[in-house]
């Protein structure tokens, strides 16, 4: 959690585009009253990355985003969006919040601290799609598609009884992150502890016991 605007800021800057990648990274290193520790590349350049998972990502869906998923990188996400079809693409792969790729680079770095602090940030023109994001609608937490692929690696292997630490290592990523991912899981499901996630998992069809 930042404690304040001037507080370091890590990022993970999620682009196929490394015109664009540039781009935002020069925009956001160009403002003042801000530190950003930037990581630049796709998602698979960045899973890659060493140490604890970043404050925040920046996720940039491109100009003709297709089949989207989004970055599985245990933070939240601030989705760069073409058009409202293209902004509830992302909701629906998890973004948190979303601004149109042409926004104002004062505009993009309060969203990034906005979302950086857990909170949910929208363009005005994109306002509608916040009645219904689709990650966090009850509805939603029992469908099975409401997991993204590293949460449902993370649901089977609670299943196995494993630990954070067992499913860091098993995943071969941090314990951080890993704990990321099980609170997702548990929030999605609609319950507080591992065991009652997999009771509701293996209802939902999810797992099998």
């Amino acid at each position: 959690m930042l404690a304040a605007s001037t507080s370091p800021l890590r990022l993970f800057l999620v682009s196929e585009d490394p015109l664009a990648r540039g781009a935002l990274a020069r925009a956001l290193g160009d403002q003042t009253g801000v530190h950003f520790e930037v990581a630049a590349g796709t998602q698979v350049d960045l899973e890659s990355q060493p140490g604890e998972p970043p404050d925040a990502v920046l996720w940039d869906t491109g100009l003709r985003p297709s089949n989207m998923e989004g970055p599985d990188l245990g933070a939240p996400v601030l989705a760069l969006v073409v058009d409202e079809a293209a902004g509830e693409a992302a909701l629906g792969a998890g973004a948190r919040g979303l601004l149109f790729r042409d926004a104002e680079p004062s505009a993009l770095v309060a969203a990034l601290l906005s979302v950086a602090r857990g909170l949910t940030v929208f363009d005005p023109a994109l306002a509608e799609l916040r009645a219904t994001p689709r990650a966090s609608l009850p509805a939603q937490a029992t469908a099975p598609d409401a997991l993204t692929p590293r949460e449902r690696e993370v649901l089977g292997l609670l299943a196995e009884g494993l630990s954070n630490k067992a499913i860091a290592d098993r995943l071969d990523i941090s314990e951080h992150t890993a704990k990321f991912h099980v609170n997702a899981v548990l929030a999605k499901l609609g319950v507080q502890r591992r065991t009652e996630a997999v009771v509701r998992a293996a209802k939902l069809g999810l797992v099998t016991l």
